[in-house]
């Protein structure tokens, strides 16, 4: 890759599109001009069922804003991100020169995943759960760690409920059936969704897949599965934003990379576990449960260690960029 600046904002762009998005749909376009990049919301990717007022989609875009502002440094760089509420609800980077710098969380961006298969079941150490804890605070957002049992088996309880509700919904799972990948070569060739394998699932040619996937994915069988992965966990946490809106829906996206990325420093695993947060009749009793009296739950996330599982794949960096500035 040349040094031209064009050039190493295309490398940036690489590093930002493995963050984590709901349903690995990728939901962003970038958009590159001088000095400057603009993560953009692609609409054409959101979730109307999953994800009705975009939040999941916002906090993907603050998740790809962290990586560009980790990666930024190692290409020579300081970014600056700026929400952009008059612009259709972008972020934009402006990028200054700076000393060449390569830190812990930006070499975790290339090995981070959502790990999501039973954990060890072992605690974390004080100073690890301090470190976890430091990253996921950012502003307007903290992090609440839980890592007794009787309260993550309260909040287990709602995730159960959750599911079951989702699960027996038939626009959900028509929404969730269009993002799952069955096999290899159906990844491979959208390049994003849920890869069946990143969850331990058998490869299945997608026409069988499709068929079957009411039968395969059932509440019964997913709450058994989620109720053995929280208590296999070290522990769950928590994001909440002071104010329910686009800008701190970034920042908790934001907030949850930079601790993704620090669990992975550690030898972490991390997983997504927003169920409760998604069925608007639980969120207040997930906020009730962990003690909230303002806020709102943005994300549900375990962690603990573990085995790394297959990898989802991702859309080109060429595939993403858009006319520039």
């Amino acid at each position: 890759m040349t040094d031209r600046p064009d050039a190493r904002q295309l490398e940036l762009v690489t590093h930002a599109i493995l963050a984590p998005s709901s349903h690995n749909t990728q939901c962003w376009l970038f958009r590159l001009g001088p000095e400057r990049i603009e993560i953009l919301p692609d609409r054409g990717r959101r979730c109307p069922v999953v994800d009705p007022d975009d939040h999941h989609l916002f906090v993907s875009l603050g998740c790809a804003a962290e990586n560009l502002l980790q990666a930024a440094p190692a290409l020579g760089w300081r970014g600056e991100v700026r929400y952009q509420g008059d612009a259709g609800g972008s972020v934009a980077m402006a990028l200054d020169a700076g000393p060449v710098e390569r830190s812990a969380l930006f070499e975790a961006i290339a090995t981070r995943q959502s790990t999501r298969c039973d954990y060890d079941g072992q605690p974390l150490s004080n100073a690890e759960l301090r470190a976890l804890e430091a990253a996921g605070t950012g502003a307007g957002v903290r992090v609440v760690l839980l890592t007794e049992r009787a309260p993550m088996e309260r909040v287990l309880e709602l995730v159960v409920e959750g599911n079951r509700a989702q699960l027996n919904d038939p626009a959900f799972l028509r929404e969730l059936k269009h993002w799952v990948r069955f096999n290899t070569r159906h990844a491979k060739a959208t390049a994003d969704g849920l890869f069946a394998a990143c969850t331990g699932n058998p490869s299945l040619p997608a026409w069988l897949g499709r068929a079957l996937f009411e039968h395969i994915v059932s509440a019964k069988a997913e709450n058994a599965k989620a109720v053995r992965q929280v208590r296999s966990s070290a522990g769950l946490a928590v994001f909440v934003s002071e104010i329910d809106e686009p800008v701190h829906w970034i920042e908790a996206g934001r907030a949850f990379e930079r601790f993704a990325l620090q669990a992975t420093v550690l030898g972490v695993r991390t997983a997504h576990l927003n169920q409760p947060l998604e069925v608007p009749a639980l969120r207040s009793e997930l906020a009730a449960a962990i003690g909230l009296d303002r806020g709102r739950p943005d994300l549900l996330v375990r962690f603990g260690r573990g085995p790394l599982m297959p990898r989802s794949f991702r859309r080109p960096a060429s595939h993403v960029v858009v006319a520039g500035l």
